[in-house]
Order: structure tokens, then C-alpha cells, then sequence
């Protein structure tokens, strides 16, 4: 249950185990709710620092929902990053990836069709282009929509609207240092040389992640995933 500000009424629920453990058993969780009401949607959240596994965990997921014809669809939230023409116009494409470089009202607005049961198609980001697309994903019936993104749980510059329209918000807690050298491989595999890739990490990336693990207590659960 969630207060009027979006954020839980009590504190976040703590799981530890493996990845796949606690990927299998929200999954069951989950489907178990929408065998209750399969016209129903269920908007399911999972956030975390940059690089904490948060994609895979979504991907694995939503292959375990459609399966069990559990899976509405995905809205993740990448895709509503602002284009790069945007970001130079803006002046803010040395810092792309922060929480002031997403259109987070059109983020806003399509999770408001996902919960009027809208059919919905929703952007994704491309990482092979460094450029969001329209209508990447669609969104379809009853079941569980699974949106993915660092910035679900701030409570701040628009973002607080996007806790609102979430049911269930799971974060993934990972480690600083371990972040810090899955992002600097993460950003040589785009092309990045390993000096420039550590100057992101520092001056970008673990700002986020440390912005991100400050909402911690509005999500609903936090995970410690082991290795």
C-alpha cells in the first residue's frame, strides 16, 4: 500500500538469495495475482543503480510472465530518453543519463494508458543507435506490465508521479565498487577507452547510482542479489 505521495506505508520488504531465486519467485508471485483477475493490469517496477543488473532481471522475468501468460507487455523506462539533437539543445548531453535528460511527463502519460488498459506502443532505447524509438514495444490486454528504469523511485522533479502509477516497485541493491567496475566494462564494450569510460563512471554514473539508492525506502521491496 502506498501513502498519497506515492511512496510505501511501511518500510521496504528486504530478499536476499540469487538472482534467479528472487526472479522466479516474484514471478510466481505475480502470476498467482493475475490468475485472480486476468483482465486486470498489474504495473510492476524494478529499479536500481546503472549496472545493477536491473535489464537482465527484467528479461528474465518477462520470459518467465510470458510463458505462464502472465505478460501484458513492458514500458521500460530508457525509452523515454531524450533524443541526442535534444540533449545538445538543452546542453545537457555531457550528463545524458540523468534524472533532467528523460521526457519523464511522456513517461508519465503512457503509464496512465497502461493503467486506463489502454493498447499502448512504447518507445525503447537502442543502445547499437544511443537513440530512443517510437512504438519499439506493445502493450496488450490484462496481465503484468513490466517497466525498468534507475529513476522509479525519486521523489523529486516530476519523477514522484511515476511511483504513483507503479503497484509493486522492487530495487536491486548492488555494491558501489562492484557498480563501478561493471559500468567501466560496460562502457569499453560500446567503444569506450577504459580512461574515458572511468571518467563517466565517476562524474555520471555513481552520482545517479547514488541518487538512486537514496529512494530506496519508497520501493517496495529491495533485493541483495548474490553472485
Amino acid at each position: 500500500m502506498t501513502s498519497e505521495t506515492g511512496a510505501p506505508s511501511a518500510p521496504p520488504i528486504t530478499r536476499d538469495g540469487s538472482a534467479s531465486e528472487l526472479i522466479a519467485d516474484l514471478a510466481e508471485r505475480l502470476a498467482r495475482e493475475v490468475a485472480r483477475d486476468p483482465d486486470a493490469r498489474v504495473v510492476v517496477g524494478l529499479t536500481g543503480a546503472p549496472g545493477s543488473g536491473k535489464s537482465t532481471a527484467a528479461r528474465e522475468l518477462a520470459a518467465i510472465l510470458t510463458e505462464a501468460g502472465a505478460l501484458a507487455g513492458e514500458v521500460p523506462m530508457d525509452g523515454f530518453h531524450m533524443s541526442n539533437a535534444v540533449l545538445d539543445e538543452l546542453g545537457r548531453h555531457g550528463r545524458k543519463g540523468a534524472p533532467d535528460t528523460f521526457d519523464v511527463g511522456g513517461y508519465v502519460t503512457t503509464l496512465d494508458r497502461v493503467r486506463r488498459g489502454e493498447e499502448v506502443l512504447a518507445p525503447v532505447y537502442r543502445r547499437d543507435l544511443h537513440e530512443p524509438v517510437a512504438a519499439g514495444t506493445r502493450v496488450s490486454g490484462g496481465g503484468v506490465v513490466l517497466t525498468e528504469g534507475n529513476y522509479l523511485a525519486l521523489g523529486t522533479a516530476g519523477w514522484e508521479a511515476v511511483r504513483e502509477r507503479i503497484d509493486l516497485l522492487v530495487m536491486l541493491a548492488v555494491p558501489a565498487e562492484e557498480l563501478a567496475a561493471r559500468l567501466v566494462a560496460r562502457h569499453m564494450s560500446f567503444g569506450r577507452d577504459r580512461v574515458d569510460a572511468a571518467h563517466w563512471v565517476r562524474v555520471v554514473d555513481l552520482p545517479n547510482a547514488a541518487l538512486v539508492e537514496a529512494s530506496a525506502h519508497r520501493c517496495d521491496e529491495v533485493w541483495t542479489p548474490s553472485p
